[in-house]
This record gives structure tokens, C-alpha cells and sequence, in this order.
């Protein structure tokens, strides 16, 4: 299944899936401030779901202080790109499928496929983010 070529949102719309779209776009431009705001105050971020290395309690990253940590963590040391393959969207959520490769300094890659569930407030704020991925489904490449 390819990518779809999914447009920009318009800055007045607040549906999950344009939520999603903004957080994709902050990620793969390694924008910090921007990702963060996208987010309710209260706002819990699993990736993945479930207890991981990323998360050892399982219960997600909550609260502006969690998020801010996992971003440093995380998403700023490595260079992400997120291919949108469908994206379903009903009330407040979306869930995307989606392909997210990460690349790493020497050119190598990681490559999972992933399910991920936005949740918004009626303003448009994200709150919840869940990623549904397994490690061991993980693919990796060698640089070259």
C-alpha cells in the first residue's frame, strides 16, 4: 500500500486527523515547541502502548513534563519520517496506519508499521496519542 498524499490542514480545522497531520509534520521538521503545543495540558502520549523501553510503567507519558521528556528522549535524537498508508477517521478520533522509518546517523534505518489513534478536544487539541507498534516486528536496514 503507498503513502497518501494527504494535504496540510487548514489552521481552522480541528479534527483529530488534522491533529495528526500537524504532529507528523512538527516530528519530521524536529520542531519541539510546535509538537508540544499540540497537546492538552493533561494530554498522555503511548508510544507504544503498553509497558516498553520507552515507558517500563505502561501507563504513557502524561502531562506537559512527561511529553517534553519523552520528546528529548525519544524523538529528538533521531530523524523520523511517517508515511500515512489509510487513515480512518469517526467523532473526535483518527487512526492512522502508517509506516515510520527512522534513520539513524550512519544512514541506517529502522522501519515499523504502526496504528496510530489521535484523540481531540473540541478545540482541537490532542488528547491522547496512542501508537500501536511491536519491537519485534521492527525492521531494520544497513547504511548503503
Amino acid at each position: 500500500m503507498t503513502a497518501l498524499d494527504l494535504p496540510f490542514p487548514d489552521p481552522a480545522d480541528h479534527s483529530a486527523r488534522a491533529a495528526s497531520l500537524r504532529s507528523r509534520d512538527a516530528v519530521q521538521r524536529k520542531d519541539r515547541d510546535a509538537w508540544l503545543a499540540l497537546f492538552t495540558a493533561d494530554a498522555v502520549v503511548a508510544d507504544p502502548v503498553g509497558v516498553s523501553a520507552f515507558d517500563p510503567t505502561g501507563l504513557g507519558h502524561r502531562g506537559a513534563d512527561a511529553r517534553a521528556k519523552f520528546w528529548d528522549d525519544v524523538i529528538a535524537p533521531m530523524n523520523i519520517a511517517m508515511d500515512i498508508r489509510a487513515s480512518r477517521s469517526g467523532g473526535d478520533q483518527v487512526a492512522n496506519e502508517a509506516t515510520v522509518i527512522t534513520t539513524m546517523d550512519d544512514g541506517s534505518r529502522a522501519i515499523v508499521d504502526i496504528v496510530a489513534v489521535y484523540t481531540v478536544s473540541d478545540d482541537g487539541l490532542i488528547t491522547s496519542l496512542q501508537a500501536y507498534w511491536e519491537l519485534d516486528h521492527m525492521r531494520f536496514e544497513a547504511a548503503g
